[in-house]
């Protein structure tokens, strides 16, 4: 019988239906003795049949499990959203009136305990060197830095104007700035 720790269910299976197909057609009517017990063919075939027996049942009970597992998910999947917002409504109805809350097996929601002085100067720090390895800056910072634009050639936009509009007087050429330049 091949070692089950090793090998694969279909392996055991293809073994153990070997073995009884071998003992069946050269030894049908013989007598063995292993480990100082003497065995029958028959014995022995109806000892490798309990093996695949239980092999076929391992797989049967697995494949219902995944079946039960799909299910439960699936259960799961559709009941939480309405669990969660039911227990956020019975908090929020029922605040701190742990005796009520308990009744639905639930808890009073926890507030949240002050920071210690030193709770802050940690999460301040902690702050800085996270925004100083990846290199933010803030809005001020970031409308100080400037400078020009190099290797992009930027090509002005010019309008002119056939008719005169009420807000601008006849053939006039409006140029629009280069984005980048100084002023």
């Amino acid at each position: 019988m091949p070692n089950s720790s090793m090998s694969s269910k279909a392996a055991a299976l293809a073994q153990m239906q070997a073995i009884i197909a071998g003992l069946q057609k050269h030894s049908p009517n013989a007598q063995f003795t292993l480990g100082g017990e003497t065995y029958t063919t028959q014995d022995l075939i109806t000892l490798f049949t309990s093996v695949i027996v239980a092999i076929l049942a391992v797989n049967a009970a697995q494949k219902s499990a995944k079946g039960a597992v799909r299910t439960m998910r699936g259960a799961n999947a559709k009941a939480s959203p309405v669990y969660l917002a039911l227990k956020r409504n019975l908090q929020g109805t029922y605040g701190t009136a742990d005796q009520t809350l308990a009744d639905f097996g639930l808890e009073p929601p926890k507030v949240p305990e002050p920071l210690t002085v030193e709770q802050k100067a940690a999460a301040q720090a902690k702050a800085d060197a996270t925004r100083k390895a990846r290199g933010t800056a803030s809005k001020k910072q970031k409308s100080a830095i400037t400078g020009n634009v190099t290797g992009v050639t930027v090509t002005p936009v010019t309008v002119t104007t056939d008719a005169p509009s009420p807000a601008q007087p006849a053939a006039t050429t409006t140029t629009t700035p280069t984005p980048g330049a100084s002023k």
